[in-house]
C-alpha cells in the first residue's frame, strides 16, 4: 500500500484526498496535515489519517532520508519545499531574501507574492482544475506545449543564486506531489550553492520560486 502526505487540508488538500481516494489503482493509506482543526474534519474518509499540526513542523519533525511517504502533496498557501528547507537550514543561517528581478524578466506571467515568492505559469487564463496535463498539448488551446516550465527553471542560469527545481508530478488530474527524496536531498544542494539558491517547485505549466541566501554575518 503507498502512502501519501497531503500538507493542507483546504480545497486544493481536500480535492487531491477525494482525487487520489477515486482513482482505480491499487489501495492508498492519505495522511492529511492540517492547523485547522474545521478544515481536518472534511477531510476524513476511508484509509485516512487525519493529522492536527502545522504542516511545515510536521515534515521537519518527521520526514528523513530513512522515513517519510511514497508521495508527498503540498496544499498549503505558501511554498512547502522552500519552507522546509528554511526550517532545516535555520541553525546555519539560511533565511529569504528577495528573488531577483532577472527572473521575473525571463520567466512567462510572473507574479510576485506576499511573502516574496514569485509565482509564475504558461497559461495566462485559468487552467480547468482536472487538466491531466497531456506532454503535447494544451487542453484548453489545443495547441502544441511549449518546454516544460520545470526544465526552463532547472535551465536558467542568475548569478549568484543556483536554481534548484523539484518537479511536481502528476498522480491525478489536476493533483501534483513528489517524490520525498526530492525534498530530502534539498538541503545539501542549497549547502553546496553556498552563495544563494532559487528554489522552485513546477509541473509542465505552473510554479513557484523562493530565494535563499546564506547569512555571514
Amino acid at each position: 500500500m503507498e502512502t501519501v502526505w497531503i500538507i493542507g487540508a483546504g480545497k486544493f488538500g481536500g480535492a487531491a484526498a477525494q482525487k487520489l481516494s477515486e482513482l482505480n489503482k491499487p489501495l492508498k493509506k492519505i495522511v492529511i496535515v492540517d492547523s485547522i482543526e474545521e478544515n481536518l474534519n472534511k477531510c476524513s474518509g476511508p484509509n485516512r489519517e487525519l493529522i492536527w499540526a502545522d504542516g511545515v513542523r510536521f515534515l521537519h519533525e518527521r520526514l528523513t532520508a530513512d522515513q517519510g511517504p511514497d508521495w508527498i502533496i503540498p496544499a498549503l498557501p505558501v511554498h512547502l519545499a522552500a519552507e522546509w528547507c528554511l526550517k532545516r537550514l535555520e541553525s546555519k543561517g539560511l533565511a529569504r531574501t528577495e528573488v531577483p528581478a532577472a527572473a521575473a524578466e525571463i520567466l512567462p506571467n510572473p507574479m510576485h507574492g506576499k511573502n516574496g515568492d514569485l509565482y509564475i505559469s504558461i497559461a495566462d487564463f485559468k487552467c480547468p482544475p482536472d487538466c491531466p496535463e497531456p506532454a503535447d498539448f494544451c487542453t484548453v488551446t489545443r495547441k502544441p506545449r511549449p518546454e516544460p516550465l520545470f526544465s526552463q527553471l532547472r535551465s536558467i542560469s542568475i548569478p549568484p543564486f543556483v536554481s534548484l527545481t523539484i518537479r511536481s508530478v502528476q498522480l491525478a488530474p489536476g493533483c501534483g506531489g513528489y517524490r520525498p527524496q526530492a525534498l530530502t536531498r534539498l538541503p545539501d544542494q542549497v549547502a553546496a550553492a553556498s552563495e544563494g539558491a532559487l528554489i522552485s517547485t513546477a509541473c509542465s505549466c505552473h510554479g513557484v520560486m523562493t530565494a535563499v541566501m546564506f547569512s555571514h554575518g
